[in-house]
């Protein structure tokens, strides 16, 4: 499998905006750069008219330059490890690679990722804020249902609070690989794992539900996310703009749940809602 590496020259104001838009024609994995960013797309997702319309949309707001890349999966650790460092989370959660030293004592939870294609290395505004929002929820024997997985940092992060039954997917292969990858890592192997969408999951009832995905995919499940959500369940959803916050809130008070707190940083949100 290859993938096409894109490479984007634009000014910081403007990057965050376009990952978003980004994912919207099939990038899933990013990297910031001091230019601007680096944005991953499987070869066959490629859709080159889609992002030369997106290109040409935004040369006029902005300078903007790009340049298009073949790689192979196995140039992608060369170039993440060199761009990932380290990172913390309200001073509580340490996210470090497995070539980084141990964390400081001071902190109460370590998270070991080695991400490759997938996205959700903690850097992100949206996974950041869903780390830090499971900080404020019991944990404890709950069961999770971890939707979009990615590298599985957000079902570890459950398992590190104490959750006894974890079950995460996710549509691409090489996240599932890599998040048994992590779930062996972080010693929480048992969190269970499997390819596909919401779709294809058993319906069963889940204390603690995550999504950290994108505002067109969660507008259109979580209706079906609360058919997973036990009484009393929690939703924490992430991937969209403090401006898109009044639509999700909607769609999820249409299927009966409650918006119970809200975050945001960097024009990025996150939002807690229970059920009933």
């Amino acid at each position: 499998m290859h993938y096409i590496e894109l490479t984007l020259v634009i000014e910081s104001d403007f990057a965050d905006i376009l990952v978003a838009e980004l994912a919207e024609i099939g990038f899933d994995s990013f990297i910031d750069t001091e230019d601007g960013i680096q944005a991953f797309v499987v070869e066959e997702d490629f859709e080159e008219q889609g992002l030369k319309v997106l290109m040409e949309r935004y040369a006029e707001k902005t300078a903007i330059s790009y340049s298009l890349k073949k790689i192979e999966k196995e140039n992608w650790n060369q170039t993440w490890e060199s761009n990932f460092s380290p990172i913390s989370v309200s001073d509580k959660i340490y996210v470090r690679a497995t070539f980084h030293d141990a964390a400081p004592d001071s902190y109460l939870h370590e998270i070991i990722i080695t991400p490759k294609m997938s996205f959700g290395t903690g850097h992100h505004e949206t996974t950041s804020q869903v780390l830090e929002l499971q900080l404020d929820i019991d944990h404890q024997n709950k069961s999770v249902l971890d939707v979009g997985t990615g590298t599985g940092i957000l079902a570890v992060m459950a398992a590190k609070l104490g959750s006894t039954s974890i079950h995460a997917f996710d549509i691409d292969e090489w996240s599932v690989e890599n998040s048994i990858e992590n779930f062996d890592l972080n010693q929480t192997s048992f969190i269970t794992i499997n390819q596909g969408t919401i779709a294809d999951q058993e319906v069963k009832s889940y204390d603690i539900v995550l999504a950290n995905i994108n505002r067109n995919i969660l507008l259109a499940e979580i209706p079906t996310y609360e058919k997973f959500m036990a009484k009393a369940g929690i939703l924490i959803v992430s991937g969209f703009y403090v401006t898109d916050v009044e639509d999700i809130v909607a769609a999820a008070e249409a299927v009966g749940l409650k918006k119970q707190t809200q975050i945001s940083k960097n024009n990025w949100a996150a939002v807690v809602f229970i059920k009933g």
